[in-house]
């Protein structure tokens, strides 16, 4: 396993270099990229940028263990929306393969692009809710999501790379349960799941047991804690998760990938377009250490 970091909590915006400077000055040895949208995946991840990128990240030691994006459109009604997220993957998978990385990552759609509530809010709402619009047809919804999906991994396998998506609340992925059933549809070996336990725990979901369901399915993570009431993201050891078990898990099932420590409910993280101070710096110290830690007696080696 390797221990990495993604940019954003360092840089929210682009560009990125020197959040890949910091990252690897914290002696990690991977990294996360992003776009945020189309118009970054254009302006920013230039043929020359790309190229800019990985030779500093070779400099720099470092790994590009996923590349991530966004995936609008997914889930629309409309089918030349859906086609739009389609030949968005597509340009999604030629900055990532450029960038010199097998995996990309989005998260989990939610039905009908809905407006799910941001479950941090949830403390202090008294009606915890959202309007649905009349008529929705379901089933439907759900046969269209299973075949967009289809459709990525066809993409995704004939460029050579995985697609990892990620769980979030409230989406057609929340948790192992319904990362499997996805996978009964569209049972490609290129499809797994960035396992971020930070989403799964507050809908309900135990970690360890989570990691033990989908096993070699488990592409990637992100990790980081909260108390299981909200998708809060403090530093491992700071909430209720059971960090030893969930590590355990991962040795287990052979996890060989990527543990990425992705903070962002911390002091003096990233925001708009304010860079991490040192304070955050030092929350991904103490999460670092205490990761090594905690998995000393498992066994576990980390590259």
């Amino acid at each position: 396993m390797r221990l990495g970091a993604p940019v954003w909590p360092f840089q929210w915006r682009p560009p990125y270099e020197e959040a890949l400077r910091r990252i690897a000055a914290l002696g990690f040895r991977s990294a996360e990229l992003i776009a945020w949208d189309a118009a970054t995946l254009a302006d920013y991840y230039t043929p020359q940028r790309r190229r800019t990128l990985r030779a500093l990240m070779d400099d720099l030691g470092l790994t590009l263990s996923e590349f991530v994006a966004t995936a609008r459109g997914m889930t629309s009604p409309d089918p030349a929306r859906r086609q739009e997220c389609l030949d968005h993957f597509r340009r999604v998978c030629e900055v990532a393969r450029d960038l010199g990385t097998d995996t990309i990552n989005t998260v989990a759609p939610a039905p009908f692009e809905l407006p799910v509530p941001p479950l941090k809010q949830l403390p202090t709402s008294q009606i915890w809710t959202l309007d649905l619009p009349e008529g929705l047809d379901w089933e439907r919804g759900w046969q269209e999501f299973v075949e967009m999906i289809r459709q990525v991994m066809a993409i995704v396998a004939d460029a050579g790379l995985r697609y990892a998506i990620e769980p979030h609340p409230y989406r057609y992925v929340s948790d192992a349960a319904s990362m499997l059933r996805l996978l009964d549809h569209v049972p490609s070996p290129a499809l797994g799941i960035n396992y971020d336990p930070s989403h799964t725990f507050p809908c309900g979901e135990l970690p360890q047991i989570g990691i033990y369901r989908l096993g070699e399915r488990v592409f990637h993570c992100h990790f980081s804690d909260n108390d299981a009431l909200t998708n809060a993201h403090w530093r491992p050891g700071r909430g209720k998760i059971d960090w030893r078990a969930l590590l355990a898990a991962l040795r287990d099932v052979g996890f060989a990938g990527t543990v990425s420590i992705e903070l962002e409910d911390v002091p003096q993280v990233a925001r708009g377009e304010i860079s991490a101070g040192p304070q955050f710096e030092e929350e991904m110290r103490r999460a670092r250490d205490y990761l090594l830690t905690t998995s000393e007696s498992l066994g576990i080696v980390w590259e």
